[in-house]
């Protein structure tokens, strides 16, 4: 009597066959990081002091606003970050933008040396949520913690901007495709050509309109 099993090499036949079916069925994680690199935007270092005192600080490339009433931001920090640590201890942090030079500022937070605030330009001002990268930075805020999300190795903050501070004459450093670009250079090149209005459609002359 033949053996009526499915044959461990044929499609679906055995303990082989039944992973790969579980493989073709099983949701495929997604890496984003070509999408985003794909979405430039400015440079962000996130600042605060430790529980003794201490400047903490690193590069974060997700910060956006959330609401102008009342003025709020989130960050997305590495969930183990110190920073992160830091940060919600105190409930406050300085949020820095980078201006078009200080590209080494931002390859320096980003690679944790543990005396990036012995190499740049710092200030702690009266009533400052963390340290001013005043030799980096065009614009900066001050904030409060408000609210956090955890969501996989990252952590969503929530705050509110107490107070900003902007250099209007000096422009921001980009990043994007995993590149730098200061906004002079992105800016430099001549407008975009206006578009042409579509024609307008013209009735003809003496149509009438009728409602049924």
């Amino acid at each position: 009597m033949p053996n009526s099993a499915p044959h461990p090499d044929t499609p679906g036949g055995g303990t082989e066959g039944a992973a790969a079916a579980a493989d073709r069925t099983a949701p495929q994680a997604t890496d984003l990081r070509p999408f985003m690199a794909a979405f430039p935007s400015g440079v962000t270092i996130v600042t605060a002091l430790d529980a003794e005192g201490l400047p903490r600080g690193m590069t974060c490339s997700s910060m956006t606003s959330v609401a102008l009433d009342p003025p709020t931001l989130v960050v997305c920090v590495r969930t183990a970050s110190p920073t992160l640590r830091a940060l919600l201890d105190q409930g406050q942090f300085a949020v820095n933008l980078l201006h078009e030079q200080a590209r080494a500022t931002s390859d320096l937070f980003a690679s944790g040396a543990p005396d990036r605030f012995d190499r740049v330009g710092w200030r702690l001002p009266l009533g400052a949520g963390g340290p001013h990268l005043t030799s980096s930075a065009h614009a900066i805020a001050d904030c409060t913690v408000v609210e956090t999300a955890v969501f996989g190795d990252h952590t969503a903050v929530f705050a509110q901007a107490r107070r900003v501070s902007v250099r209007p004459t000096i422009r921001p450093l980009l990043y994007g495709l995993r590149r730098y670009a200061g906004w002079s250079a992105a800016a430099s090149g001549p407008p975009p050509a206006a578009l042409p209005l579509p024609p307008r459609p013209v009735p003809d002359e003496g149509a009438a309109h009728v409602r049924s």
